[in-house]
């Protein structure tokens, strides 16, 4: 591994004693079944990759982003029954982003940014209750797979290790990812009750239950140029996320509206 003046994990003191951040990026993975042909590491893989490439292209644009160690577990409950699957429950997460934001606030970071990986995953309640704690840092949060339309990209929607991750993986991991052959089809139960298979009443999914090979979508089209597509795409955004945020004054955040005349 080469050293990179935008990840924190290969940043030595010599360089960090000199330099300040205005902002953070902390990816938020799982660690968790993806079908047969992903790794359990999907979540985090992507994550780290998306915050990496997504803080370079912005720090070559004047921003100066720093990229925490990904947090590798996730909110899992639904999946406990699925051999080797880790939990990490949404009260330890809380107490886990508070540790961090208490951490930053005391080394001039302004703005931290939680990408996060993993449907499960939930932390707008989490920045609710630390933002008035900590005003002198501003906190939000992305979901990365909901930045995009999959509709230009892809031809089956992705939900869980369907196409659209597995395009991804194809294209920045191609070496942990089976033949697609040996994937399941990705297909799933919904609810019996017509309120949750309308998605206006909620309840966590028992993964088991729902899907026989733990996928959430048909992979079968996936291809790494599909994949190398997206991310571009997917990472200029962010990016240019990252550099507005950057230059942002967090006293200041919302625009004027004129008085009507």
């Amino acid at each position: 591994m080469q050293s990179s003046p935008h990840l924190l994990t290969t940043v030595t003191w010599n360089t960090a004693r000199k330099k300040k951040y205005e902002t953070a990026v902390l990816p938020w993975g799982a660690t968790e079944p993806h079908n047969y042909h992903l790794p359990f590491g999907t979540d985090i893989l992507e994550s780290e990759y998306i915050a990496a490439e997504s803080a370079r292209r912005a720090n070559a644009r004047g921003a100066t982003v720093i990229v925490l160690p990904t947090i590798p577990f996730g909110v899992n409950t639904g999946q406990l029954d699925l051999n080797m699957t880790i939990n990490m429950n949404p009260s330890t997460q809380a107490m886990v982003l508070r540790d961090i934001v208490d951490s930053l606030s005391r080394h001039s970071v302004k703005k931290l940014v939680i990408l996060n990986s993993h449907g499960g995953n939930d932390f707008r309640q989490m920045v609710r209750e630390l933002q008035p704690k900590y005003p002198s840092i501003f906190l939000c949060t992305i979901n990365w797979w909901q930045a995009l339309d999959q509709k230009k990209y892809f031809d089956y929607p992705d939900d869980h290790a369907g196409e659209m991750e597995t395009s991804v993986m194809l294209a920045i991991a191609p070496e942990l990812v089976l033949p697609l052959s040996e994937a399941g089809s990705g297909k799933t139960r919904p609810f019996r009750i017509k309120a949750m298979q309308e998605r206006w009443a909620w309840a966590p999914r028992q993964w088991s239950k729902t899907s026989d090979d733990t996928g959430a979508g048909d992979p079968s089209k996936a291809t790494a140029e599909k994949g190398r597509r997206y991310l571009d795409s997917l990472i200029s955004k962010i990016a240019d996320f990252l550099v507005d945020l950057n230059k942002a004054n967090i006293s200041d955040l919302y625009e004027t509206t004129e008085p009507t005349p």
